[in-house]
């Protein structure tokens, strides 16, 4: 959840030298990605060296605590190189500043520019210190322009504006991951209001990307070399079902993504399950180019500690919505996620959801302890669950869903598999992953005596596994 990607490399004479620090989840990487490609854009040289920068972007997470406190540090790290004077300026972007940009202003001395997540396209401006533009709604310790900041002798530039009433255009991105894999954004913000999380707060109600906008993003994306590409979105399953009056809904959107020429690889992560239907279950099995794979976190499964997450759907609800997955796509691989310590989750509802997940054996599953957020109905409940608990509570769910995985693994010996590949990890192998594995949160698939590049595609049989991974040897190769 706390990935640290590294930038990439792009070079320009005579010009600042950046680096950028994206961390947090994927939306945040789309973010980041389309500021680098601003920074080349305006004549910025990127680079993967933060020892050559002379200007370091940190792209922050503010959803949980241990991600403020990650970024909070990665901050810090910078500020004591421009101390130092191997750093000329600082810029700190994203979620931490639309959520707490006062917090930084006091709590650490020495960043030159805030840039909120509305304000992605200043991030030139705040780079090359062309001023700050400060709206009179936001109030913040800090004056603009020459002035001192509570007795210290420095400024801030601050790029800080409400929600936007849209979807912000990712195309022109500087990618970071690697070339045959994308991540498209198709709506940001979530209107679904769950009582422990802070996005709306931070990114606003929830808006879809009009579909031609998704369409040319795809095509943009694979005439760069992408042949996979995952959607996301805090909730992907609302896309075209709020304010935004699309001609399609996301059905009509997987539908018309099968039809891109170059595409071959399609997954939907960022399910909602309220708001999962059958049209688009039946769209994903329908079309040849859509991995059968769910990304759906369902948080819980106990009905009491359902209601108070306000998650709009109750076990019998969920079990009903899981059968229906399975019946209708065949041979489909759903991941989840859950969360362990809620405010007030008894032991017995704890044993519930254990059971619950050896007894349903989902393909792949993350879970979290629960932190206590401020400004959250869900931070202010009673009953708040001690810390040693809650990291037992995890160890014991994750040890599990380790038993699932594990049988599920043995039980893909002998299956035939259609891989993409990621990397050379050994002369004689490769890293890979099939359909049902997801990049950066899934296991992969090591493949023996396989001289493939990344981006081909390469047909395998499994022999066995290595831990979580899966172990194959290749068949045949082809496109």
């Amino acid at each position: 959840m706390l990935d640290r990607q590294p930038g990439c490399a792009f070079t320009m004479p005579d010009s600042p030298r950046v680096a950028l620090v994206s961390l947090g989840c994927a939306k945040n990487l789309v973010d980041s990605e389309k500021m680098l490609g601003l920074l080349a854009e305006a004549g910025c040289a990127v680079t993967a060296d933060e020892a050559d920068a002379d200007v370091i972007v940190i792209n922050t997470c503010g959803f949980l605590e241990a991600s403020r406190t990650e970024a909070h540090q990665v901050i810090r790290e910078a500020i004591a190189r421009k101390r130092d004077g191997t750093l000329r300026r600082v810029v700190v972007a994203g979620c931490l500043v639309q959520r707490d940009q006062g917090d930084i202003l006091k709590c650490i001395d020495g960043v030159d520019a805030l840039v909120g997540v509305n304000n992605r396209d200043d991030v030139v401006r705040a780079v090359l210190g062309n001023g700050a533009r400060m709206p009179k709604s936001i109030s913040l310790p800090v004056v603009t322009g020459n002035q001192a900041v509570d007795g210290a002798h420095r400024t801030t530039d601050v790029y800080l504006s409400d929600y936007h009433p849209f979807t912000q255009i990712d195309t022109a991105r500087l990618r970071l991951t690697p070339r045959h894999y994308a991540y498209l954004r198709i709506s940001e913000g979530c209107d679904q209001k769950c009582t422990f999380c802070t996005i709306p707060s931070i990114r606003g109600p929830m808006h879809g990307k009009p579909p031609r906008a998704v369409l040319e993003e795809a095509r943009e994306l694979v005439s760069d070399g992408a042949v996979e590409i995952n959607l996301i979105g805090q909730d992907t399953t609302s896309y075209g079902l709020g304010e935004d009056k699309f001609d399609v809904g996301l059905a009509g959107l997987l539908r018309q993504l099968n039809a891109v020429d170059g595409l071959e690889w399609i997954r939907l992560m960022y399910v909602y399950p309220s708001v999962l239907t059958d049209e688009m279950l039946d769209a994903i099995a329908d079309c040849e180019r859509v991995c059968k794979y769910i990304d759906i976190p369902l948080q819980h499964i106990h009905d009491r500690v359902l209601k108070a997450m306000y998650r709009r759907i109750d076990r019998s609800g969920t079990e009903r919505l899981l059968q229906r997955i399975r019946e209708r796509i065949d041979g489909v691989a759903i991941r989840t996620t859950m969360i362990v310590g809620f405010p007030g989750e008894t032991d017995q509802e704890f044993e519930d959801l254990v059971r619950f997940i050896r007894e349903f054996r989902f393909d792949a599953l993350g879970a979290f302890v629960y932190s206590q957020e401020a400004n959250t109905p869900a931070g202010r409940m009673n009953n708040q669950i001690p810390d040693a608990v809650k990291q037992q509570r995890l160890h014991e769910l994750m040890a599990a869903q380790q038993e699932v995985a594990f049988a599920l693994s043995d039980e893909r010996v002998g299956a035939e598999l259609e891989v993409l590949v990621e990397k050379r990890a050994k002369p004689n192998e490769v890293v890979a992953r099939h359909r049902g594995q997801a990049p950066m949160v899934d296991s992969v698939t090591y493949v023996h005596d396989c001289d493939a590049s990344p981006g081909d595609f390469v047909t395998v049989s499994c022999v066995g596994r290595r831990g979580y991974d899966l172990i194959a040897q290749p068949t045949r190769v082809g496109q």
